[in-house]
């Protein structure tokens, strides 16, 4: 399954209703692409909680991804990892998951992106491309002009994250990010389905065809 379209990353702090119906909601909307992210739970709760997500998304022909946690990936079968630059390097997550598994990586830089390439991930992701509170540590914004230079110097799936809501999310469409990675404009919504049904629908729309 290509990584397209919307990417759904949980986030306990923000939901209104707990990642759990967060996730069925996306799922149900349309969205084809789930990332568990839960970093400051313990590992027995992180796993029984992957697991319950990884059950239904393998139900429903949905990717799975777990944020930096191989173990727990391995331990709920997940689709793939997604890594950071600190956390396990791609080659050994490679050599633990095997061929068949997704590994994505935050990039942050054209000169990271490359390297990404280099190190055989399956896909990249670009950010934080506006401002966000989601993530204490994102950094500074990048800016939508990073995503059309990354788009240039390497072939993986872009995937961009970082502030994106129904605003600018047309911006970042056109500048050719392949998938667009939204936490807080889909949990801290009234209706969760129904936005990520009009998200689904844009970005499909945007990039359905690539």
């Amino acid at each position: 399954m290509k990584i397209l379209g919307l990417y759904f990353i949980t986030d306990s702090e923000l939901t209104k209703q707990g990642i759990m119906q967060d996730v069925k909601d996306v799922i149900e909307a349309g969205c084809r692409i789930v990332q568990y992210r839960e970093n400051e739970k313990g590992r027995r709760e992180m796993v029984e909680e992957a697991a319950e997500i990884a059950s239904l998304c393998r139900e429903k022909n949905v990717l799975f991804i777990v944020n930096n946690h191989v173990d727990v990936a391995l331990a709920v079968n997940a689709d793939g990892v997604h890594l950071g630059w600190q956390d396990m390097p791609a080659a050994i997550a490679r050599k633990l998951l095997g061929k068949g598994k997704i590994i994505g990586l935050s990039t942050h830089s054209v000169e990271e992106s490359i390297k990404a390439e280099e190190l055989g991930v399956d896909y990249i992701s670009i950010g934080p491309i506006f401002h966000t509170d989601t993530k204490k540590d994102a950094g500074k914004p990048v800016g939508i002009g990073l995503i059309r230079e990354v788009k240039k110097a390497v072939k993986l799936p872009i995937v961009a994250i970082g502030g994106i809501n129904g605003e600018n999310l047309q911006q970042v469409l056109e500048a050719g990010a392949d998938a667009v990675a939204m936490i807080s404009a889909i949990v801290a919504s009234n209706n969760v389905e129904e936005t990520v049904k009009m998200i689904v629908g844009r970005i499909d729309d945007a990039v359905g065809e690539r």
